[in-house]
């Protein structure tokens, strides 16, 4: 009777310790690939009326939001629970921001704004939320190992 209990017990530390590292690469990945998609728009800083090292002081200006992003993940990364509050704050200021430009200044309508509100600041919004549910579920693992 008591093999049945401890195979369970090891069956369920090992599904625990397994969907925890999903938990754990899902924000990173998430905010990875919206860090790419927020610098893909650097590439509209290029033209050709400039010179060179005028291309490439406003191409380094337009990736300055991606450094800013980069710097957040990094934290998130170390410290979860703060790294995913940070994450979520500036997905929030960042959504408000582009709803301001998208539907007051280019006149889109309320759909598109919203729309693209979701496409450039969701993916912000969730990575923090899965960070900071990452760093409370290891924290619930680690205490249930010791």
């Amino acid at each position: 009777m008591q093999i049945i209990d401890v195979n369970c017990i090891i069956l369920n530390h090992f599904s625990m310790r397994t969907s925890t590292k999903i938990l754990q690469w899902t924000p990173r990945i998430l905010c990875i690939l919206g860090i790419l998609f927020v610098s893909l728009f650097a590439l509209d800083s290029f033209s050709p009326d400039r010179t060179f090292f005028q291309n490439i002081g406003a191409f380094l200006m337009h990736l300055i939001p991606s450094f800013v992003l980069l710097t957040v993940l990094l934290v998130a990364w170390k410290w979860g629970n703060v790294g995913g509050i940070i994450l979520i704050i500036v997905g929030i200021v960042f959504s408000i921001f582009v709803f301001n430009i998208n539907y007051n200044q280019r006149h889109f309508t309320l759909w598109q704004s919203i729309i693209n509100v979701s496409i450039l600041c969701l993916p912000f919004i969730l990575s923090g939320a899965l960070f900071i549910i990452s760093y409370i579920r290891k924290q619930k693992e680690h205490s249930l190992v010791q």
